[in-house]
This record gives structure tokens, sequence and C-alpha cells, in this order.
């Protein structure tokens, strides 16, 4: 079980939500300017719907992180992960999604965190809160914690399409402490679980320039740049938050690799 999630009287509004996952799941802005539009119709059929506000959120945190880093987006990525916070206290699901958008687009990684031990609090398998916590605590710098979270995560739910987060959280704890070959490990599953995400290229650009693997970076690099053309590595790491300690060295190495500063 991923987690527990509620449906809404309007049994419409669901299957709109579920018809948007489809979508977001890719993790990209094509994805999920595909799901917007059947998020849009679910709310206006159920306001109150806690799933399809934390769908939404998640929604406008890959359009904000991924899309340009429009204010617009990143406004209402906060307004629809609060409100899915504060309409689904008893659906784990919504509560992950709100968590997601507040810990990577709010940078309240305290509010995330609380998001997610609700929603452990009602499904101790929650996988989904373990994944993405995970991802979020590694932003964060907090090492061995993200990488606690994130195998835990993996063992819950082995096959769950949002992988990548759990090993994009143990790849940063281990990429900070200085143990690249773990790193690289865990970036390489997170490109076979979703090769067309291009935040795992970059990090994989990363890593290969710290083991002294230039050509290999600069290919990862070039991958990186050809699903998201508009990357740069401060502004990634400025928009995600990641602390200093982290951003120095992720950025020198990813544009030593090649990719935009």
């Amino acid at each position: 079980e991923r987690a527990k999630r509620k449906r809404p009287e309007n049994l419409d509004a669901y299957d709109l939500v579920l018809r948007a996952m489809s979508f977001s799941n890719s993790g990209m802005p094509d994805g999920a300017s595909q799901a917007m539009p059947l998020l849009e119709r679910a709310l206006a059929l159920d306001p109150n719907y806690a799933l399809a506000h934390g769908q939404m959120a998640y929604c406008h945190e890959i359009m904000y992180l991924r899309a340009g880093r429009r204010e617009e987006n990143r406004l209402a990525a906060i307004r629809h992960g609060h409100a899915a916070i504060t309409l689904g206290p008893d659906d784990a699901t919504a509560l992950t999604y709100g968590g997601i958008a507040i810990g990577l687009v709010e940078h309240d990684r305290a509010l995330a965190q609380d998001a997610f031990d609700a929603a452990l609090a009602l499904s101790p398998s929650a996988a989904w809160a373990y994944l993405w916590g995970a991802l979020i605590m590694g932003w964060g710098a907090e090492a061995e914690r993200a990488i606690e979270w994130g195998e835990r995560g993996i063992r819950l739910s082995p096959f769950d399409p949002w992988i990548t987060a759990a090993l994009h959280g143990i790849f940063l704890g281990h990429f900070l402490r200085g143990r690249y070959e773990e790193a690289l490990t865990a970036v390489r599953g997170a490109i076979r679980s979703k090769p067309g995400f291009s935040v795992s290229h970059t990090m994989l650009a990363a890593v290969l320039v710290k083991l002294g693997r230039m050509d290999e970076a600069k290919a990862a690099a070039e991958r990186a740049l050809a699903l998201q053309p508009n990357f740069s590595s401060s502004g990634q790491c400025a928009a995600i938050g990641a602390v200093p300690e982290l951003a120095a060295p992720l950025i020198e190495a990813m544009r030593a690799a090649g990719l935009p500063e």
C-alpha cells in the first residue's frame, strides 16, 4: 500500500485526479502541463478535494523548477500545497504531495516534515512519504537521515514510479559526504527508474566530475541539456533551496561538466 488515499464524494473528480497522475508522474513539464487541465476540472467539481490540491501543487512545483522558475508557479505550488495539508489531514497521499511542494518550493522543511510524519501516522507503510522525505532531507544536507529514509522507502516500495526521489536523496547524502562511488550507484539507479528525468543526468554529470571521468561527465551534461535546455545549476540550487554546503560543490562540479551556471 503506497498510502491511505481518501476518495472524494465526487467520483468524477477522483477519476480526473487519477488520470492526471498518469501524466504528472513523468516529473517533467510536458506531463505536468497535460495533468493541470484535468486537475482544474476536478477542483471545479470539488473545490475542497485535498488530493487534487496536492497534485496541482506537485504540477506547479514541476513547472517552477523545470520550466523557467516563474513566480506564478512558485506561488501556486505553495498555495495548493498548504490547501492539500489543511483539507487532507486524513489523506496520507494528499499530505505527502503537500509536503513535497512546501519542502521543495517554499523551502519550509519543518512543515514538510510535519506533513510526512502525519502521512506516516495514518499509514506506516506510506512509502511516498519516505521517498520524498529523503529528497527534501538531501537538499537540506541531512545526509545520513536522507539515506536512511530513502533506503526505507525503497524497501517498502521497490517498484514505485518515484523511487527516483529516494535515490536522489541518497545521492545527495553520499555526494555531500564525499562518498562518490555510492553516489554514482544511486544516481544510476535513478536514471534506470526514470530515464527522461533531467535532474538525474545533471547529478550524474556532477559525480562523474568528482570521480575524474570527464568524458562521461560531459556526455551526461549533454543528455541533461537535451532533456531540459533551460537548466542552470545555480538556478536549480536556488529554486530548490539547496543549503550552501551542498550547493557550492554541486554547482562547481556541474559547471566543470559543461552545464550552465
